[in-house]
This record gives structure tokens, C-alpha cells and sequence, in this order.
């Protein structure tokens, strides 16, 4: 669990005849991540003679994305295929079935232009209604409640057989056009519309036949009927719009069985064919090569050796071996399920080189600890743990949010490690009804008695935090070593400035600082001791260059040693010591963050409780509640991004370059793009 899975490399040659058999076995399988091997050996690959051209795999990749939108226009997530479905797959008729696609979408074309025309329309009348709302209608002899009105109102007549042609050209612009009743080939309307339009209105008034009229006397009680008018007709076009949303959804419901079954049949095949672009063919056989967990190596000897009726040759290599074909081992994380959400805080960070140290189970109780610290109370977490386990329980069974069920789970750990610090703390949404485990940072804070004599101000408070930088720091060293022996840099182990030397001289300077506080300031290491501590190891620092210098001298054989060269050997060997020391020492203090963040969160809860104080009744309660709301979603959030930021950069800094490559095997559950 500390290192990742230990890998393998398969090289492995089959009759030509027997690939579609072997392809099939290893999709079943899904364990191997193919290494292109026209890609390293720079020749130019055919593909084998069942397989399909490259084009063939783009058109069935497009196809099947074009299903895939369509589903999830329907809210329809496709299942991957399965064993089942790759023993039944069939050929694909591409000409076919985008016939059968662009039906479909020549349908739901229909639908969605009425609903976008539909949509116009609601929001000419709402711009209306809302202009009537503001301002009144201004019939006849009522007035506008407003002058600056942008309604323009008009009575008229017009010829019947104009009526139609008017509302077409009337279509483009926000308007309401209102029949008040015919007389024989005569047709009356109340025409509304806004002010900024009347020139086009106008041209479209003057071509229909229209003559402007005063309302009749029978007719003035329409002013009251506007209103009603307006709103009834944007709730019929509301009601046309859903029910338009409803038949597009239904038309996809329609066809759901049909689009599951060929997006499954699809992505078999472009998942087979993906595979068979890692094959190098000649006119008999086939050659493949790829990585995998050194535990999937018996059964899928087995798989392959079954497929092709034991006529193959396997070869297999460990990853350290020379005989590996491409440089790049791919990393499988080896971690519980249990650690996927710190996992998932190391993979955003990058992937671990193959070989070294997979940070996740230390991530774990460091950042949990940052945490905790930072955001004591037991009230307050068991809250983020209800919210966490809510999250976790709605997006359970939603592979297409696996990134925010980790981060529900997250909360759920972050809610418990709240708790915990918090009974060591003895804080209860900001109170303290019962005694701490530890003390009482509330008090302290508060210039009240810890409850413990080794602890008794901030002083004491940003202590802890250093000695857990410390540790934190000195860890990630640790790993470093580590990882550089496991890979042979030796020199860099040694000499490196997160090597043994640079371990050296902070392990010094720490106790130098140490001895200086325990002599309240009084009193230095004698100068043997600090040279011991930081000038040996300083000195021998300066060899670092030199070494670099004649190590690469072979490769610039006209280069001269001069005193440039001891010049630079100087400088660069001082700008190391300044980088360690300065940067040893701004990485530890970087942990006093820890601290001040835990007293900002107590500084805020006795603030609030203060203004409560100052109020009673129901008003103390809304604010305590608001209070404790405000200081879960903003320390909460503050508390989580700085571990996260500690993380990264005070330890993942000291060894952990993630520049490694993902393990992304070909499988029936690959990830679709």
C-alpha cells in the first residue's frame, strides 16, 4: 500500500487468424494498457486483416457520441457494455443507422424550432406585460400612471383578408394584437406594442389597410380585460412549450431500447478497435505488447493462450528490466477503498513515478490533522458528516460523479476529525459543556485558564503546530531518501538539497533554535556543535558543482576549467545554501497558518456569542444559528484548502514530483469521451 502495484510487460505474438479470438479475450479481460509499438520502433504499423481502418473507428466513435447526446438529452446515462455483449456483438451499418439517427433528430428538429418560436413569443409578451405593470395601460381617456411609459397603444380596422399578413409581419417584434370584433369584411384590434418600434409598426400598419380609430364607447371596458388577456395568452404558450419539452422527451423515451442497444454495440467495437491500433501485423501473424499488474500475469496467460489454442509466444518482463519496450511505467494506485478520497487528493496533484512512494495513506492522517486543528467542534462536524453522508448517499450509484462522491466522503472524514479535535478540545458549536480531553483552545483564546499546565497561551498553540511541521517536513525527507535509493540517484541523495546533506543541516538548525529557546534566548551551541550541525554539512555541499562540472565535461570537451568555472562553482553552491536555509525555515513556520486558522474559527464563535448576549429571545437564537452556519461554510471551507495547500507544498514538495503515468487499461469499463 505504500508503493503502487508492481507491473509487468507482456510481448506477445499470434497467427493472424486468431486475433479477433485474442482481441476479444483481452477486451474481456481489460488488464493491459497497449504500448503503440510502431510508436517505438518507428515502422509503420499495418493493421491486421480483420480489423477495420482507422477511419472505420473514428465514423463508429462519432456515431456512438451522437447516441450518447441524444440519451443524455432524455437524462439517460448508458450502461458500459458487458461480457454478454461483447460474446453478442454484430456488425454496424454506419449508413444505416445515421438514417435512423437523423430521422430522430429531424423530429425533435421540429419540436424545437415551435418551442424556440413559442419562446420568442413569451418573451415579446412578458417585455409587455411588465412595461403594463409599470406604467398602466393608457386607453382612451384613462392616463398613464408614468410618462416615461415605453407602451404604445392603438385601436383600428383593417381588412379581414389583411388580419393574417399584419400578425406574420407583426411576428419579429414585441407586440399584442387583440380582436375587438368584425363588421361585415371589416375586422377592429387593439394593437399594443413598444414605443422604440412604431416606424417598422407603422410601415406594416400603413401596408395592411389599417385606420386608426377612437375605441367605441361599447368597447372601453377592454381596458380592464388587458391585463387578464395578456396573462392568459403567456400561460397558454407556457403550457404549449412544456407540452413540446414533454413529446421531444418522450420522442428519445421512444427510441431509448434501440439507442441503448446500438450505443452498447458501438462501443465494443470501437473499444476492439481500439485495441487491434496497438496491433503490428504481417501477412501471418500479429505482435502486441502492453503493461499490467504483475497479479493479472497467470490469468491472462491463461485467457490468451485459450483464445489462440496455445499457439502463441508470451514473453514477459518485470518493469525493471532492460528488455522493457518505451521508457514510462504506469502507475496503479494500491490503496483501499476506503482512502479514495485522499487518493483522489493525490492524482489532482499528479501521478507517482513507478517505483516510488504513494503518499495517499499518510495524506490521509496529515491532512485529517490540519483539519481537525483548524476547525475544532464537535457540533459543527457532526454537521459536515450529515451533509457528507447526504452527498454520498445521493451520488452512490453515479459513475459520472465519482469526483463528488469522493469529495462527499471527504466531508464525511473531514465531519469526523472535527469531532474528534473537538472533544480533545471540549467545543460544542462554540460552547463548552463538558471538560476537554486535552484543553480548552476556546479559553485560551479567550484569555481564560487551558486546563492543562503544559498549555497555556497561543504561544504554547503555535508551538504544536511547528512541531507538527516538523514532522510533517522531516517525513517527506524521509521519502525522498527513499525514493532516490529505490531508483539509484545517488548523488542526488546525498547531495541534493532535500538529500541527506539538506536533512543535515535542518535537523541542525532545529536544534540550534531549540537550544536557544530552552536558554530563554541567553545562550548559543558552543561553535564546535554548530559546525558539526550546519558548517560540515554546508561545506560538503560545495562539492555538488564540481562534481556536475567533470561529470559532464566528457559531453563539452571544449570547455576549460578556469576561474569562471570556480566562480560559478561559488555562486551556484551559495544560492543552495540560501535556498535551504530560507526555504527550511519559511516551509515550518508555513505551519503556524494552522494555528492562526484554528483561532480565527474561535474568535468568530465568541463573537457571535457575543452579539447573542447583547439581544434576547428569539433573536439570540437566529443569530447563534446563522453564526454557526456562517462558520461552517466559511472556516469549513478555509480549514480544508489550507491542508490541502500544506499538503502539496510543505510535503509532497520534499519528494513527490507526479510526473508518473496513469495505468489506463483497455477494458468493457473504460471511460468514454
Amino acid at each position: 500500500m505504500m508503493f503502487t502495484s508492481p507491473m509487468i510487460q507482456i510481448f506477445a505474438i499470434v497467427l493472424g487468424r486468431d486475433s479477433r479470438r485474442v482481441t476479444e479475450a483481452i477486451l474481456s479481460e481489460g488488464v493491459m494498457q497497449f504500448i503503440n509499438i510502431s510508436e517505438v520502433d518507428g515502422e509503420k504499423t499495418d493493421n491486421p486483416s480483420d480489423a477495420k481502418p482507422q477511419a472505420s473507428l473514428s465514423e463508429i466513435s462519432d456515431l456512438r457520441k451522437r447516441i450518447e447526446v441524444f440519451l443524455h438529452t432524455g437524462g439517460i446515462i448508458p450502461s458500459a457494455p458487458s461480457e454478454t455483449d461483447l460474446a453478442n456483438r454484430i456488425s454496424v451499418n454506419i449508413e444505416k443507422e445515421k438514417q435512423h439517427l437523423d430521422k430522430i433528430a429531424s423530429e425533435r428538429e421540429v419540436l424545437r424550432e415551435r418551442q424556440r418560436t413559442i419562446q420568442q413569443e413569451i418573451l415579446k409578451l412578458e417585455d409587455i406585460r411588465k412595461q403594463v405593470e409599470l406604467y398602466g395601460l393608457g386607453l382612451s381617456d384613462i392616463p398613464l400612471h408614468g410618462k416615461h411609459s415605453f407602451i404604445s397603444m392603438q385601436t383600428g380596422k383593417l381588412p379581414v383578408s389583411n388580419a393574417r399578413q399584419l400578425e406574420d409581419d407583426l411576428r419579429d417584434y414585441p407586440s399584442l394584437n387583440i380582436a375587438l370584433g368584425n363588421e361585415k369584411d371589416i375586422a377592429h384590434y387593439l394593437l399594443i406594442s413598444m414605443k422604440r418600434d412604431r416606424e417598422h409598426i407603422g410601415k406594416f400598419l400603413l401596408k395592411a389597410g389599417w385606420t386608426e380609430i377612437e375605441l367605441p364607447n361599447e368597447l372601453q371596458s377592454v381596458k380592464e380585460d388587458v391585463f387578464k388577456e395578456l396573462s392568459v395568452k403567456l400561460n397558454k404558450l407556457i403550457d404549449d412549450q412544456k407540452k413540446l419539452e414533454t413529446k421531444a422527451n418522450d420522442l428519445i423515451k421512444r427510441e431509448e431500447k434501440y439507442l441503448r442497444d446500438v450505443w452498447v454495440n458501438l462501443r465494443v467495437h470501437e473499444l476492439f478497435y481500439i485495441i487491434q491500433t496497438n496491433f503490428k501485423s504481417s501477412s501471418r501473424t500479429v505482435i502486441f505488447s502492453g503493461w499490467l499488474p504483475v497479479s493479472k500475469k497467470e490469468k491472462l496467460t491463461e485467457t490468451i493462450k485459450r483464445a489462440s489454442e496455445n499457439r502463441c509466444y508470451l514473453e514477459w518482463n518485470e518493469a525493471e528490466s532492460k528488455d522493457t519496450i518505451a521508457d514510462q511505467v504506469p502507475v496503479q494506485f494500491n490503496n483501499p477503498k476506503i482512502l479514495a478520497p485522499f487518493q483522489m487528493l493525490v492524482s489532482n496533484f499528479g501521478v507517482p513515478q513507478y517505483g516510488t512512494i504513494d503518499p495517499t495513506p499518510f495524506v490521509m492522517p496529515i491532512y485529517l490533522a490540519m483539519f481537525g486543528l483548524m476547525f475544532a467542534d464537535i457540533g459543527q462536524g457532526i454537521v459536515l458528516s450529515l451533509l457528507g453522508i447526504l452527498g454520498a448517499y445521493r451520488l452512490k450509484n453515479n459513475e459520472q460523479k465519482k469526483g463528488l462522491y469522493n469529495l462527499s466522503s471527504l466531508v464525511i472524514w473531514c465531519g469526523a476529525s472535527s469531532i474528534l479535535f473537538g472533544a480533545l478540545f471540549g467545543s460544542f458549536f462554540g460552547t463548552g459543556p463538558f471538560k476537554p480531553l486535552w484543553f480548552d483552545f476556546h479559553g485560551i483564546v479567550a484569555g481564560h485558564s487551558s486546563g492543562n499546565s503544559a498549555i497555556n497561551n497561543v504561544f504554547d498553540i503555535l508551538a504544536i503546530t511547528i512541531y507538527f511541521g516538523i514532522s510533517v517536513i522531516s517525513l517527506g525527507l524521509l521519502f525522498n531518501w527513499i525514493n532516490m535509493i529505490r531508483t539509484g540517484k545517488w548523488m542526488e541523495l546525498v547531495f541534493d538539497k532535500g538529500g541527506i546533506l539538506g536533512g543535515w543541516i535542518y535537523a541542525g538548525g532545529i536544534y540550534i533554535v531549540y537550544h536557544i529557546i530552552s536558554q530563554n534566548s541567553k545562550g548559543f551551541p558552543s561553535g564546535t556543535v554548530i559546525f558539526m550541525l550546519v558548517g560540515l554539512p554546508s561545506l560538503l555541499l560545495f562539492v555538488k558543482e564540481p562534481y556536475h562540472y567533470f561529470k559532464h565535461k566528457a559531453d563539452q570537451p571544449d570547455r576549460k576549467f578556469s576561474v569562471i568555472a570556480i566562480m560559478n562553482f561559488l555562486m551556484g553552491w551559495i544560492v543552495e545554501l540560501l535556498e535551504i536555509f530560507s526555504g527550511y525555515l519559511s516551509n515550518t513556520l508555513s505551519f503556524m497558518r494552522v494555528a492562526g486558522l484554528g483561532m480565527a474559527h474561535a474568535c468568530l464563535m465568541i463573537s457571535f456569542f457575543t452579539i447573542a448576549e447583547l439581544t434576547s429571545g428569539v433573536a439570540s437564537v437566529v443569530i447563534l444559528i446563522l453564526g454557526n452556519m456562517l462558520v461552517i461554510g466559511l472556516e469549513g471551507l478555509c480549514a480544508g484548502i489550507q491542508a490541502l495547500r500544506l499538503n502539496y507544498y510543505e510535503f509532497f514538495a520534499k519528494f513527490f514530483h507526479g510526473t508518473g503515468e496513469l495505468y489506463t487499461p483497455v477494458s468493457l469499463n473504460s471511460s468514454h469521451k
